[in-house]
């Protein structure tokens, strides 16, 4: 009998469980469903606690009542354009290439229903009846290259109609243009395309597909572009205008403003006449004024339209206005926007006998003589020798200017003799008048253009030039610096500070705060301060909304009368406190299409909401959620970098809600600037501290496991002593502390947690705190300032 071969019984094999393929992990489901969500499907059976609720009856009623909300929201959106005296549609044509004209488009629009275009000389608008659509249009024709004009005009335009050619790009202006007013935020949008000449009809559906294509980058929305030499076309076009729903802009909701029809000014009184749109109209809050600030109210009168008689004889009936709102004096906003610092609520110190002995007891100070004002200091006469150049004669040291120091110490006969000498050159000294280095140019003040010296050019541009170097150096290198040798570093760096942990280690915010900080306000709770004054705006009573009205504006300069056709005339209502001056935060992104240096501290110009500013701002990093972090500590971004979300800090009046914000760089052409990053304002955090920092590196010159002998970060032992305490880490992670000073020459020994490498690099952090810069109101028209005023203290490190 043969052995057979060893069997294990079956029992004791192993059976895992079987994979069940219908339970599938979360990942799975995701790319099987690519995006789609699940929803129940109203044919499905109901649960027996949603039963009532799906029946027949009741699913009926469901849908009407959605239907009835939605009509009921159609019908109070377009409310204020119904009727006689409803409100014009506001439409904003804006050309975005050199060959295509506003007027065209309105005229052709205007032969689409055979209406009549009514133009006002003054201001440039366009009205249009439109009888056919129970509705009337107001079109504002602006022309090429005025980007100021457009930004206004899209604030306050309902529609907005891009006006583009078949024959020619759109350029680098144009696009610009697209990406701002992207950023600004867009009402609804009509595309239509205009030409001298009708399109081949075996190229248009190309050249329109690609126009399509385009515009659907920037306002994803479209569905078609209208051809103005179609007719059809044409006329669904402004249907769409005349019987569409205006998309509401988030930023201007709860405020109230007005596209002026009419602007007169007599002595300090603006009357401006539109119609209000918006929200309510108070006479408490101030009015923002584009390019002049803001203003108080002084009173609001109805401004209704002539009537026309009902017997058709063309006669009109004027009606008398009426007063509408006036200020109250116990409510209405003040027109100051930063507290007056007194310095004597300082800390005092008793001063000491040495300067109570030098004290002059107050007799020269009451007898010196103030400074004059800016622009009051009379112009002198100066005499130069015949023939030299106004630029030589800037180099002669006037004989006034040495006489208090010399005059004392001459004798009367060097007195006689500068007599004689005068008496001599009299004849060939020639005065010299200061000109004026202002002129008048088409009703505007410009500066005269003076050329640099030689020198002074090749300065500048060996500056620029270096900017994109020291951009690359300081992301290769960040924050990295060398220790100077002729000033000893703990005079150099003496406003620094050590942190152990930049995240958790305490700052005290109201530590040694500039003298700005006392003109600031500061919120308690901004967020219930922004709610109350919401919600006090709701309700008080003002004009409403779709009224035509004549507002007063008292205290206003006459260059704001000022109305050019094609520049609409638009005022703002502000809320309460918008006008107080606090610290502003903004989170930005760098325009991709934005190649050229922003560093912190440049000049730029900030538009936010219905105003612009000339900032200088201060960029830091953003947390990840927006957080504060343990300490509330940001650290300073030297440059505004790709790709990535920085947070501008500035001085500026305060704003409520996430109004949008784009920072320009103002160019040769004033109608041409550079849109450089677009974001959101954050909040007006005044305790935020802004950390700069800087890193001093040193040389591993001798190791031994882990103590180390460091050299090149200080030069002397003095320095060694004073940064002791401060601790050092390593491009490699280690950390240590310095334990003694070696020599003289600023050598140390240092100990880490741990060996380090010789080609490590020994770091030691040190911090401050940077402030903003204050703001100030743009004005369209100013010489743009192509300096950046904050390079000195951009990078002082």
């Amino acid at each position: 009998m043969t052995e057979g071969a060893h069997h294990h019984r079956p029992t004791l094999k192993q059976k895992n469980k079987p994979f069940k393929s219908k339970h599938a992990t979360k990942g799975a489901l995701k790319e099987v469903a690519k995006g789609r969500t699940q929803r129940q499907s109203p044919k499905a059976k109901p649960s027996a606690s949603t039963a009532a609720a799906q029946l027949r009856t009741n699913r009926r009623n469901n849908a009407k009542q959605v239907q009835l909300k939605k009509r009921q929201s159609l019908v109070s959106a377009t409310r204020i354009f119904s009727g006689i005296d409803g409100a014009p549609r506001i439409v904003a044509i804006v050309p975005l290439t050199e060959d295509v004209k506003a007027h065209d488009v309105s005229e052709r629009l205007a032969q689409s229903i055979d209406g009549t275009l009514e133009e006002d000389p003054a201001t440039g608008l366009q009205k249009l009846r439109a009888d056919r659509f129970k509705t009337s249009l107001q079109f504002i024709p602006l022309a090429y290259r005025q980007m100021y004009a457009a930004l206004d005009a899209c604030k306050v335009a309902d529609y907005v109609v891009f006006v583009l050619s078949p024959n020619v790009e759109v350029d680098q202006w144009g696009d610009t243009l697209l990406r701002t007013l992207q950023a600004q935020g867009l009402p609804e949008v009509v595309t239509v395309v205009s030409s001298d000449e009708p399109m081949d009809p075996k190229e248009k559906p190309g050249i329109v597909k690609s126009l399509l294509s385009f515009i659907q980058y920037f306002v994803p929305s479209q569905s078609r572009v209208y051809d103005m030499h179609h007719g059809a076309d044409t006329l669904n076009a402004i249907r769409a205008l005349c019987e569409g729903k205006p998309s509401d802009v988030k930023w201007r909701e709860g405020r109230s403003y007005i596209l002026a029809e009419k602007v007169d000014w007599a002595d300090g009184m603006l009357s401006v006449t539109g119609v209000v749109r918006g929200a309510h109209l108070s006479a408490n809050r101030l009015i923002h004024l584009p390019n002049f600030g803001d203003f108080q109210v002084a009173k609001v009168m109805s401004a209704p339209l002539p009537r026309h008689s009902k017997s058709g004889k063309g006669d009109t009936m004027e009606v008398e206005p009426q007063l509408l709102a006036e200020p109250d004096e116990s409510s209405a906003d003040s027109l100051v926007s930063s507290n007056d610092p007194d310095d004597m609520e300082n800390e005092q110190t008793w001063p000491t006998e040495e300067e109570m002995q030098g004290a002059n007891n107050g007799h020269d100070a009451a007898e010196k003589i103030p400074d004059a004002k800016v622009g009051t200091t009379p112009k002198t006469v100066r005499k130069i020798p015949k023939g030299m150049s106004e630029y030589q004669a800037a180099w002669i040291i006037d004989e006034s200017d040495e006489e208090g120091e010399d005059g004392e110490d001459e004798d009367g006969e060097a007195n006689g003799g500068e007599v004689e000498m005068e008496e001599m050159e009299e004849e060939e000294m020639v005065e010299l008048h200061p000109e004026d280095t202002e002129m008048e140019t088409d009703g505007k003040r410009s500066v005269a253009f003076q050329d640099l010296d030689e020198e002074e050019e090749e300065r500048q541009l060996q500056s620029w030039r270096n900017r994109k170097r020291e951009e690359e150096d300081d992301a290769a290198f960040p924050d990295e610096i060398d220790t100077p040798l002729d000033v000893p570093a703990r005079t150099r760096f003496q406003r620094y500070r050590g942190l152990r942990s930049f995240r958790t280690s305490p700052w005290d915010p109201y530590e040694n705060l500039p003298r700005d900080y006392a003109r600031i306000f500061q919120f308690e709770d901004f967020k219930r301060t922004e709610r109350a004054v919401k919600r006090r705006a709701e309700e008080e009573a003002g004009v409403e909304p779709g009224t035509r009205v004549t507002v007063y504006i008292k205290d206003v300069p006459k260059e704001a009368a000022q109305v050019f056709p094609g520049r609409p005339f638009i005022v703002f209502s502000l809320l309460q406190h918008e006008h107080k001056k606090t610290v502003l935060n903004f989170t930005v992104q760098r325009n991709t299409e934005y190649d050229g240096s922003v560093r912190s501290k440049d000049p730029l110009i900030l538009c936010v909401g219905p105003r612009r500013f000339r900032v200088n701002p201060v960029y830091s990093q953003h947390l990840r959620g927006g957080g504060k972090g343990a300490n509330n500590v940001h650290k300073f971004e030297r440059y505004l970098r790709h790709g990535t979300t920085s947070v501008a800090t500035i001085y500026g009046p305060v704003v409520y809600g996430k109004q949008p914000c784009t920072l320009l760089r103002e160019m040769e052409d004033p109608q041409a600037p550079e849109l450089v990053a677009m974001g959101s304002f954050l909040h007006p955090d005044t305790t935020r501290i802004i950390a700069k920092r800087i890193i001093l590196t040193g040389h591993p010159f001798k190791i031994h496991k882990k103590t180390a002998t460091i050299r090149y970060m200080f030069f002397n032992p003095e320095d060694v002593e004073y940064f002791k305490p401060i601790q050092l880490h390593t491009k490699y992670g280690r950390t240590g502390h310095i334990k003694e000073s070696l020599g003289t020459h600023g050598y140390y020994k240092a100990h880490f947690d741990g060996p380090i490498n010789q080609m490590d690099t020994v770091c030691m952090s040190l911090y401050k705190r940077v402030y903003p810069k204050w703001s100030e109101l743009w004005r369209e028209g100013e010489a743009p300032s192509f300096a950046s005023h904050g390079d000195d203290d951009a990078m002082e490190e």
